[in-house]
């Protein structure tokens, strides 16, 4: 096996947190929780000690920068000093504005709402973040989205551009809904794929 790198250890971080995000879906017990979230952890601290080998920074910056940063990013539950504050906002919508206020304080060069979305995110989740950045910033969604899922029925599709803009419809009315789609496109295969194991032959035929 050839030297780690931090590249070369980017898919083992993405599959472990993908086996997290499984292991929470369908219910395993707990004790494998807690193993899969070790194998996660173990990939934050092989970053670290190959950056600590370059002299960049070590495991305990990573923990005392990630502190820090719940501290300053959260004023609504901590005073500057990490004691507790005294009151708590009354509703979601406040921490979500405070926080949203935090952040662009803390990088004003930012001007595009969608900066710092990371672009290898499956499609859907990508999708599913642009329109929830886009809301919190008041901007409205293009016409070419407006489409409801109903319009599935009316294929076939002319061009992948037309079915992407369905699928993107499709998103808007998930995130409008409350609903995260790229978990429940995950739940929607998995049930698939246990119905296709149990009849591999396709379903049974209707009665004549």
């Amino acid at each position: 096996m050839g030297a780690l790198t931090h590249a070369s250890l980017v898919e083992y971080l993405l599959e472990e947190a993908y086996e997290v995000a499984e292991t929470i879906e369908e219910g395993h017990p707990d004790s494998e929780l807690l193993g899969e979230l070790g194998d996660v952890l173990l990939q934050v601290v092989l970053h670290a000690r190959l950056a600590e080998e370059r002299g960049a920074f070590t495991f305990d910056d990573v923990a005392r920068g990630l502190g820090a940063k719940m501290i300053r990013r959260n004023p609504h539950v901590f005073r500057p000093d990490g004691t507790l504050q005294d009151s708590f906002p009354a509703t979601v919508e406040q921490i979500v504005q405070k926080w949203d206020a935090v952040k662009r304080a803390e990088k004003p060069e930012r001007t595009d709402q969608f900066e710092g979305i990371p672009q290898a995110l499956p499609a859907l989740a990508r999708a599913q973040k642009s329109l929830d950045r886009a809301a919190r910033a008041g901007v409205a969604a293009p016409a070419a989205i407006e489409a409801g899922p109903a319009a599935v029925e009316a294929g076939p599709f002319a061009s992948e551009e037309e079915l992407g803009n369905l699928l993107l419809a499709v998103v808007r009315s998930a995130h409008a809904g409350g609903f995260d789609a790229e978990r429940a496109l995950r739940g929607a295969v998995r049930h698939y794929q246990q119905q296709a194991s149990r009849n591999p032959e396709g379903p049974d035929p209707a009665p004549s």
